[in-house]
């Protein structure tokens, strides 16, 4: 799984692989956990090219989700062209937790 990093002014953006799903999901976590660890507050998922998301996933954005929101910070959900993951995060009411552009 490729997984970069961009780091702007009070931001991280990670930006995600095709597919995230129980065999590559620890290495999401990683990539999080590190960015959380360097205190950045917000940290923006790009699913620009992810087109497929499993529970193991969605369960490590969520771990995430928790610590950010715990001292004041927020993960944000960006350019899901897939319209399955958008389907999918709508009917689990995912942007009710975390705040993903173009779904509410």
């Amino acid at each position: 799984m490729s997984i970069e990093v961009e780091y702007h002014e009070g931001e991280a953006v990670v930006k995600l692989a095709e597919k995230i799903d129980i065999s590559n999901s620890e290495k999401l976590k990683e990539a999080i956990k590190s960015v959380y660890e360097q205190g950045y507050n917000t940290v923006i998922l790009d699913f620009a090219v992810v087109k497929m998301i499993d529970s193991s996933g969605i369960g490590k954005m969520l771990l995430f989700q928790n610590k950010l929101k715990d001292r004041g910070g927020q993960l944000k959900i960006v350019n899901i062209t897939s319209d399955h993951i958008k389907r999918m995060f709508s009917m689990i009411h995912l942007y009710k937790v975390v705040e993903i552009e173009g779904l509410s």
